[in-house]
């Protein structure tokens, strides 16, 4: 299964997300590249957020191929990926772009992002990649703005290339004024919310959610949250390596402690 041959002339980008092959980000996104760049997309057949950088290792994925150009793929946003970069394309993309999801992905959120999940599997198969995010939750929210934004940072991607195992993280305000930050990721400012109900059964389930730890929250005015609360585009750079090196040498003596006696 491979794709139809790209004109030369424009870049091969592979579109992906969380949000499902038909999520209205993701076809905003096509449709502002489409006379850029030969765009292949391969996305979850359905919605998978919250998969992170989760694999589908107990059964198979099946891959439906939508148009000669679109697969829709029963698996995780990284599993799309993998098909995607393995089996599916013809050649290998010079770009990912995952997005444009709908709704933030700031903080330490990026850690269940399928959308950031799937921009890491990508980097860590060697290709550029972005994940784009609209900070909005409106049920006909306007993905335009964040789209163009996507299409300028791809085409700063391939001319002025990325740092190795680097992928930008992308977040648009929904009331975007132009302006663009380069941020930190946040610390936590929300906690976990489990919202419980009982089925007609009687058998007990639980909801997961989130919560704002308060208003009066500390956020440093270098972080992802602090741009999008001002009105700005957040663009996080993320590393694949996340050793913390202080640690790695304040620790290490600790390794004559732990040896098997």
């Amino acid at each position: 299964m491979r794709g139809a041959y790209r004109d030369v002339n424009k870049p091969s980008v592979l579109l992906t997300n969380d949000d499902g092959y038909q999520a209205a980000g993701l076809r905003a996104l096509a449709e502002e590249l489409k006379d850029w760049a030969h765009v292949r997309i391969v996305a979850p057949s359905w919605e998978r957020s919250g998969a992170a950088q989760s694999l589908t290792l107990r059964q198979p994925i099946v891959c439906h191929r939508i148009t000669e150009n679109e697969w829709a793929v029963d698996g995780t946003p990284a599993d799309c990926v993998i098909v995607a970069l393995h089996k599916l394309l013809n050649e290998r993309p010079e770009l990912v772009i995952s997005g444009i999801n709908h709704g933030a992905n700031l903080g330490e959120n990026v850690y269940y992002s399928g959308t950031v999940g799937a921009a890491r599997e990508a980097t860590i198969h060697h290709v550029p990649a972005l994940a784009v995010s609209l900070c909005s939750k409106k049920v006909n929210a306007d993905f335009a703005p964040a789209a163009k934004l996507a299409r300028q940072a791809g085409e700063l991607i391939l001319k002025e290339k990325m740092p190795e195992q680097v992928l930008l993280n992308i977040n648009v305000p929904g009331n975007w004024g132009g302006g663009v930050k380069f941020t930190r990721q946040s610390k936590k400012i929300t906690r976990t919310v489990l919202l419980e109900g009982e089925d007609p059964k009687g058998q007990p389930y639980f909801w997961v959610s989130e919560q704002r730890l308060g208003r009066d929250t500390e956020i440093d005015s270098d972080s992802d949250y602090a741009a999008i609360f001002a009105g700005d585009t957040s663009v996080t750079p993320l590393h694949l390596d996340p050793t913390h090196v202080e640690s790695l040498n304040h620790l290490s003596h600790w390794a004559a402690k732990l040896q098997a006696k």
